[in-house]
């Protein structure tokens, strides 16, 4: 009670029954006052832990969307690590196979080359004959001198052309070979950095050290980026519960402060007016 209203109700001579009443509806005002003040610091205090979990769950939201997505991003990766490794694979066997294909054909031209090379000197020492029989004898046939020689200059033609073909052949073998060295280079990077991402020693096998593979390590991000968000979430739920409660008790608080303003006022009015 004011040293003003006490004046007042001293001038006005009113009872002390009735400013024992007054006096009790202050105390019970001022004590509705201060719980409205506790419940508005608590209020305030929760609104800002509120927010501060609200951010929290927002990152750790973020942070397992990432999460999420680096790992399906890993399981395409993985994908294309598998079919360079078993294009790969199928490369080194077909440059395997032509590589022995190469050599099987330099095998058969070098066999046909010695053939004609004999073929050849056959012919050669038949015209060598044929020729020197002719100036002994006339009467050979020209023509068969000429067919004999000719057929002496394309066994000679056929030889260099068996050799020329024999020389790519040998080029092509190098080239092969280079090839080949070129695939499984390929092949075993490939394979390296299948191994390297999936943790296997083999496709299909079971995973070795698997703490030091690429997906694993990703995989257990994820896992504790979920495991962060469901705590952030339980957290900001709590939070939120608090803020909810504590709203609603300084709601009625102030409904209780308000109605208590107004009845101390009406009483002193009474009190004042009698």
């Amino acid at each position: 009670m004011t040293a003003k209203t006490i004046s007042l109700l001293s001038k006005y001579g009113v009872t002390e029954q009735k400013k024992s009443e007054l006096d009790r509806l202050l105390i019970e005002t001022l004590d509705a006052q201060s719980e409205v003040e506790q419940l508005q610091a608590i209020v305030t205090a929760l609104s800002e832990k509120s927010s501060k979990f609200t951010a929290f769950l927002n990152t750790a939201d973020s942070n397992r969307t990432q999460a999420l997505s680096n790992q399906n991003l890993l399981d395409d990766v993985l994908q294309n690590a598998l079919d360079l490794l078993n294009n790969s694979e199928v490369a080194l066997e077909e440059a395997g196979l032509a590589e022995v294909g190469v050599k099987q054909v330099a095998v058969e031209i070098k066999d046909v080359m010695d053939k004609l090379i004999y073929s050849a000197e056959v012919i050669n020492r038949l015209g060598i004959l044929v020729v020197r029989k002719k100036a002994v004898n006339p009467l050979i046939s020209d023509e068969l001198v000429s067919m004999i020689t000719k057929a002496g200059t394309d066994a000679n033609n056929a030889v260099a052309l068996t050799l020329v073909a024999l020389k790519s052949t040998f080029a092509s073998q190098a080239s092969g070979g280079e090839a080949e060295a070129a695939v499984t280079l390929e092949y075993t990077q490939a394979k390296a950095l299948f191994f390297t991402i999936s943790g296997q020693s083999e496709i299909d096998g079971p995973k070795v050290n698997t703490n030091a593979n690429i997906e694993d390590m990703l995989e257990n991000a994820y896992n504790i980026s979920k495991t962060n968000y469901l705590l952030a979430q339980e957290a900001n739920n709590d939070a939120s519960s608090q803020l909810k409660n504590a709203t609603a008790k300084l709601k009625k608080a102030q409904i209780k402060l308000k109605s208590l303003q107004s009845g101390y006022a009406a009483a002193t009015a009474a009190a004042l007016a009698s």
